[in-house]
């Protein structure tokens, strides 16, 4: 807990004190298809809304909502996520992300971004869930209400597209190492231009 604070006051301070150059903006993403890159036979049945039978591609519904903070011009930002959605079983999950974003290219109205920092997951317990057997490294026990995962260096992928000055479309890859990689489409308001 005491890193997570220090993380946050860390970004705060760089957020406050360099000059940004670019527009900041928040965005409202929905929230997507989940890629197990092995599948997950062994708890398919628990997954309604799979696309296949050993759930290579499972629908999740939900939201994202994050704030993109820019320090140093166009290239370098400080990206606060936060996910709330039905996972794979249609339970409670969500994911808390701050992390640093910078700009791979930027082609006219074309943006590629690469991020990286800590992110936190919880989904409610699948030891509640008949039949479950854990695959993945999440952290939990029978008998807890939530299944955790931290990791110092989640990460994302995201391309966006200038409808024009205030708004971009935008859609995103999520690798949670080995767990499941999620995607997402949503939309971004710039309201901030130095």
């Amino acid at each position: 807990m005491k890193k997570i604070v220090l993380i946050l006051v860390f970004s705060t301070f760089l957020a406050n004190h360099l000059v940004s150059q670019s527009q900041n903006n928040i965005g409202l993403q929905f929230f997507g298809l989940a890629i197990h890159p092995k599948g997950d036979p062994l708890n398919a049945h628990l997954m309604p809304f799979k696309l296949d039978k050993d759930a290579f591609f499972v629908v999740n519904f939900g939201v994202i909502a994050s704030y993109d903070h820019f320090i140093y011009k166009d290239i370098l930002s400080i990206k606060f996520a936060q996910t709330l959605f039905a996972d794979c079983a249609t339970q409670l999950a969500g994911v808390t992300h701050l992390g640093f974003r910078i700009k791979i290219f930027r082609i006219g109205k074309h943006l590629l971004q690469l991020g990286i920092g800590p992110t936190f997951m919880f989904r409610k317990n699948w030891y509640d869930l008949e039949g479950y057997v854990q695959t993945h490294p999440i952290n939990g026990e029978p008998g807890d209400k939530y299944q955790t995962k931290f990791i110092w260096y989640g990460g994302e992928i995201e391309y966006k597209y200038a409808i024009n000055d205030h708004f971009d479309i935008s859609a995103g890859f999520i690798p949670h190492y080995n767990i499941v990689m999620s995607t997402y489409l949503g939309v971004n308001y710039k309201f901030k231009k130095n």
